[in-house]
Parts: C-alpha cells; sequence; structure tokens
C-alpha cells in the first residue's frame, strides 16, 4: 500500500470530490449559521496550503493550514480536515496533521488552531490525543454552542 500525501490546488477534480464528500457528512449535522468551512474559492483567496493524501493513487483524504502570520500571537489554522471513511484506520489524519504541522512550521509560526463542531467525535478525539487543548474562539470566531476550538504549541 503506498501513501502519500501532496501539495494538491483546492480546485482539481479529486480535491473537489474530498471537499464535496466532507460537505455531505456536516450539512445534516449542523445548521448553516454554524459553519465555517471554507469553499474551493475562498481555500484559493485566502491562499490555504492544501494537501490531498492518496492510498495507492486514490484521493483517501484532505487537509490544508491557513497561516495567519500578521496577527498577535502570529497562529495558522487547520482548515478542511476530512478521510474518507473506506480509508479511515490507516493513520492518515495523523499523517496529514504532521505534513499540516511541518507547513506551519515552515512558516515560522508555532501556534496552530482549529475549529471543529460537538458532533466529530473522532476529530475530537485524534486532536486531543495529538496534544491540542480547549481554548476559546479566536480570530473571526464568536463563539457558537456547537463548535469546539483547539490550539497547541508547536
Amino acid at each position: 500500500m503506498k501513501i502519500e500525501i501532496k501539495k494538491e490546488r483546492p480546485d482539481t477534480p479529486e480535491s473537489m470530490q474530498l471537499i464535496q464528500e466532507l460537505e455531505d457528512v456536516l450539512n445534516p449535522l449542523y445548521d448553516a449559521d454554524n459553519r465555517f468551512g471554507y469553499s474551493v474559492q475562498k481555500l484559493i483567496d485566502q491562499g490555504v496550503h492544501f494537501y490531498v493524501a492518496r492510498v495507492d493513487d486514490q484521493p483517501a483524504g484532505c487537509g490544508g493550514v491557513q497561516i495567519f502570520a500578521d496577527d498577535d500571537p502570529p497562529y495558522a489554522e487547520l482548515k478542511r480536515m476530512y478521510t474518507n471513511p473506506s480509508f479511515r484506520g490507516m493513520g492518515l489524519a495523523k499523517k496529514m496533521l504532521e505534513q499540516l504541522q511541518q507547513t506551519t512550521q515552515e512558516h515560522g509560526v508555532q501556534l496552530l488552531r482549529l475549529e471543529t463542531g460537538i458532533y466529530q467525535k473522532e476529530a475530537i478525539g485524534l486532536y486531543e490525543s495529538w496534544g491540542f487543548e480547549s481554548c476559546g474562539p479566536f480570530g473571526e470566531y464568536t463563539g457558537v454552542e456547537v463548535n469546539l476550538y483547539y490550539e497547541k504549541q508547536l
């Protein structure tokens, strides 16, 4: 089994497929007002470093990181983390987190943050096991009761 994670544009067919799969998972769980996931175009417009994980050349997952170097403190935020259920249990999410953490550090940023929903139990478990700690809303988030916020010092 060959696993690769490569930087890609979010508007490739494979990237858009994975983002749509994520949307299909989140749509029934959260009201539109409580969802902050970037569209494909916003990922591009905001300069998100976007990656696709492949298993034997099949798109299996994705994730991105946006750098906020001018904020105080500077931080990076995880965006659009997703692994297709057929490929779960292979360590892809951990490999993606390693890549996103490396990208963050390559940009001289030592604080990694994320926003997720209360119904994303597997994601919450992953983030907490990876050393993320609960924090308050940051950036443009105002704090919604179905959203959780985490950060990790790198």
